[in-house]
């Protein structure tokens, strides 16, 4: 247990703290441009993040301990809205809020709940255990999406040195 909720909690306790400071630093236009047609912008990252925090994790955390099942969720099926009036500041702001309240609710866990079980329609039987990694790797995975769309008009203007972005370029 030790290590899944160590690590776990310490990658969601950092992860709204990341996205207030990009939201206060990072100028809107970029934080609304998507880094190809039909991608996700930084800021559709941080609404991404903010609906599964307020109607996936939480509520499926919840679910484990009650002992009942719960429902698939579909990201393309959130209410999207005008993509250009979403105000990052005001997100990560709500955002910080949900996820204070979330790692209050992990806080609570006990060593034995981690091996609580429950049906998803798609991957039939999961663990707690489960839930929660995927909860920080989502994180992550998000996070690191929308840094990359903020990377993508630096790449695309920095003439020959584009070659060090490639997927194959060796890290230095």
């Amino acid at each position: 247990m030790q290590d899944v909720m160590l690590w776990s909690q310490s990658v969601l306790r950092t992860t709204s703290a990341r996205w207030t400071a990009l939201a206060e630093s990072i100028e809107p236009e970029l934080m609304h441009r998507a880094p190809a047609p039909g991608e996700w912008s930084a800021v559709e990252c941080l609404r991404h993040l903010v609906e599964a925090e307020r109607e996936v994790f939480p509520v499926r955390v919840g679910r484990f301990l009650q002992g009942k099942d719960f429902d698939a969720f579909n990201p393309d099926s959130e209410e999207t809205g005008d993509r250009a009036a979403i105000d990052a500041q005001g997100l990560a702001a709500e955002f910080e809020q949900l996820r204070a309240a979330s790692l209050q609710l992990l806080l609570r866990l006990e060593s034995s709940d981690l091996d609580r079980t429950a049906i998803h329609p798609e991957l039939a039987r999961v663990t707690l255990r489960e839930l929660i990694q995927e909860w920080a790797g989502h994180d992550l995975m998000h996070t690191v999406q929308a840094e990359r769309a903020l990377m993508q008009p630096f790449i695309d203007g920095c003439g020959p040195w584009k070659v060090y972005f490639s997927d194959h370029a060796v890290a230095r």
